[in-house]
């Protein structure tokens, strides 16, 4: 009884066995056919690369198991209805969102699936060019919230003091421009645009350098030369009777300079350092009687008186010939000089300024002082009327001096003119 018991019990494990071996069986080759009916496809994501099996029977459902929703701008290299297949290669690139910010002006937000600041703007057909401003360096990684600024250069003429030149800049005020060009303005320097007006290709920035100066001239002043009539000598013989010395002033004046060139000067001050001396001559004026003869003496002693008013009558004549022989008038004198761009420096009678710098020469109005009469003009000395001039009409002489300068320091001025000749 106990060895038929024994052998059931031997014989319902060995069945237990049998079956847990069978089931354990069953469920292998169910795993293993389950695992062999798997599809093997590629999954590129962002670059990074996978070997995938799957039963998925769409893409969509293989991106579903990969736990990836794919949005409007991702990048998918086969469409979601797409049947799953042995070896397939499936990438995909989920979109960045990008800001971009054009001359602070045009702001976009993109959605991209580029990889480098330079395949992104490539995609927008944005153009940058070398002189341009950009955020980002162009072989920069794209991020999703990246903001790519661009500000585009503009071209401008930039005269500075004289000197042009072309300029690419990305300033937008005049202001900008030249705190980016290092450029110092001084307290008088002009601008010929605001400086927080808008920078534009189409208008120049042109700064004007200006100086104020101090301009100290020592002037000689020529003396004056006074005739004294002297009845003792004869008519005709002149005697100096005290030498002329010529006077010094100095002049203070306040010169304006643009870009280096003289553009006004006025005078501030003036100091006579030494006065003139005026040059006196005497000029005779008696006339010799001529010699009688005999008979005509004889006539004079019988009628003395007759003879007395005669020689006081020719006495009265001399006076007035001698008067009229000199001539003094008051004119409107400027200077000029031949040192000049398109000045010949040859004057109406053919005298070369340019070879004789500093000979005295005065413009005059034929009618009134001929051409080639000598003169004395206060301020100036003796002269040769030698020249004309359009402007020169009338009371008014143009006196040559030997550079622009004096010219400027002589001025206007209203003077006292002495006809030698």
């Amino acid at each position: 009884m106990k060895k038929t018991l024994s052998l059931k019990s031997v014989f319902s494990s060995m069945v237990l066995w049998v079956a847990f071996i069978v089931a354990l069986s069953i469920a292998f080759i169910l795993t293993v056919t389950y695992e062999a009916t798997k599809a093997s496809v590629q999954v590129t994501q962002d670059g990074k690369t996978e070997l995938i099996r799957t039963h998925a029977d769409t893409v969509n459902e293989l991106m579903s198991e990969l736990d990836v929703t794919v949005q409007q701008h991702d990048e998918l290299s086969h469409n979601l209805n797409a049947p799953v297949e042995y070896g397939m290669n499936v990438d995909y690139i989920q979109s960045k969102a990008i800001t971009l910010v054009i001359d602070e002006e045009e702001t976009k937000e993109i959605y991209t699936t580029a990889s480098t600041v330079q395949e992104f703007l490539n995609e927008e057909e944005v153009d940058v060019k070398e002189q341009d401003a950009l955020s980002h360096q162009i072989d920069a990684n794209i991020e999703d919230g990246m903001e790519v600024e661009l500000d585009r250069a503009i071209q401008i003429t930039f005269n500075d003091g004289g000197e042009k030149e072309k300029v690419w800049t990305t300033a937008s005020t005049v202001e900008e421009f030249l705190t980016n060009q290092e450029v110092e303005l001084n307290p008088l320097d002009e601008l010929n645009l605001n400086e927080g007006e808008e920078l534009t290709a189409e208008a120049p920035v042109v700064l004007t350098r200006v100086e104020k100066v101090t301009d100290i001239v020592e002037e000689e002043v020529e003396y004056t030369v006074e005739t004294r009539k002297d009845s003792s000598m004869p008519k005709g013989e002149e005697r100096i009777v005290s030498e002329g010395e010529a006077g010094l002033v100095t002049k203070e004046y306040e010169v304006i300079l643009k870009n280096g060139e003289e553009a006004s000067r006025e005078l501030i001050e003036e100091t006579v350092e030494k006065e003139s001396k005026t040059k006196i001559v005497a000029l005779g004026t008696k006339v010799e009687a001529p010699a009688r003869t005999a008979s005509t003496a004889s006539r004079a002693s019988s009628s003395s008186a007759s003879s007395s008013s005669s020689s006081s009558s020719e006495a009265t004549t001399v006076s007035r010939n001698d008067s009229g022989s000199s001539r003094t008038l008051y004119m409107h004198a400027t200077a000029y000089t031949a040192d000049c761009a398109g000045c010949s420096g040859i004057t109406a009678t053919g005298i070369n300024l340019n070879a004789n710098p500093n000979m005295k020469v005065v413009a005059v109005d034929p009618s009134v002082i001929p051409l080639g009469t000598r003169v004395w003009v206060e301020g100036y000395g003796y002269a040769v009327a030698g020249d004309t001039g359009g402007a020169i009409n009338g009371n008014r002489i143009d006196v040559h001096v030997a550079s622009k300068s004096q010219a400027l320091s002589f001025g206007r001025r209203n003077v006292q003119v002495k006809i030698l000749d």
